[in-house]
């Protein structure tokens, strides 16, 4: 059987978040399957601890890694399975899907993500990888504020040579992609999303759906706040890589450079002061 997706997710000690972030997913449950990588939790992951949290439970395949590698790692391991290159001596029960989505611990999803992005990549063939905008929210304190990204391929291509547009866990791209592109470069240190989407683009096209799909999570222990300096150093390097256009490359390091003068604790301050909105309820 081939589903219409999968959820791609990795997991390190948070299996709490990830029963709320599952929780929030809304499709039927035998349109798409969930891949966990278990990164090397303390505490291993159980298939029937899950699926007894959800009321109506897909298939749930838990790569589980001895030892704790990091996201990059993680997510390769994912992508290795669903191409189908795991090694002969694992006994995973295998699953494929028509299209590939991320989603992280702790972020939720509107009810209606999945089916417009499954619908908008169904009507629009030459589309490879789709995002959405998205809601940033601390949920300890109930700030949030909303992200608007370029709709279109061609404002896509000129922004990210200044940030990369893609929230990583709103996107959803063409698993025949992953043929192609079989693994997250692994040079490019807190930044693999972006180097992995902006070599997408390199060779297909992406689009960003206006809705507000998808509620991510501000995690003041997260690595866009823990690795900050290191983060911002590898998308200088994905800029100088993968940018096409001379001007925008320059004009989108120094941007970068300008951001690593910045204190991680103003930076956030000056994201919320731009986009504060009010406090947005959790998808039921």
């Amino acid at each position: 059987m081939i589903y219409d997706f999968c959820v791609l997710i990795t997991c390190f000690n948070h299996e709490q978040r990830l029963i709320r972030s599952l929780q929030s997913i809304h499709y039927h449950s035998k349109g798409y399957f969930v891949l966990i990588v278990d990164d090397g939790s303390d505490i291993p992951l159980s298939q029937t601890r899950l699926i007894e949290q959800l009321p109506d439970p897909p298939e749930i395949v838990i790569l589980r890694s001895p030892t704790n590698g990091g996201i990059t790692r993680a997510l390769n391991e994912g992508l290795t399975y669903l191409n189908g290159t795991h090694d002969e001596g694992l006994t995973y029960e295998k699953y494929a899907a028509r299209y590939i989505a991320r989603l992280d611990c702790g972020d939720l999803c509107m009810k209606e993500r999945f089916t417009n992005q499954v619908e908008f990549l169904d009507r629009h063939p030459d589309i490879d990888l789709l995002g959405t905008c998205c809601i940033f929210k601390d949920f300890s304190s109930g700030d949030s504020y909303r992200y608007l990204a370029p709709p279109d391929h061609d404002r896509i291509m000129r922004q990210m040579h200044f940030k990369n547009v893609f929230i990583h866990p709103t996107v959803m791209w063409r698993a025949s992609v992953t043929r192609r592109l079989p693994a997250y470069p692994d040079t490019y240190p807190h930044a693999e999303d972006y180097a992995y989407f902006f070599e997408m683009l390199q060779q297909g096209r992406a689009a960003i759906l206006k809705d507000f799909l998808v509620i991510s999570e501000i995690n003041p222990k997260g690595i866009s706040i823990s690795f900050r300096r290191q983060q911002l150093k590898s998308r200088i390097d994905v800029v100088r890589k993968y940018g096409h256009n001379r001007l925008y490359g320059i004009m989108g390091e120094l941007r970068l450079r300008l951001w690593m003068l910045v204190p991680a604790a103003w930076a956030l301050k000056i994201k919320k002061w731009i986009l504060f909105v009010k406090p947005i309820q959790h998808p039921s």
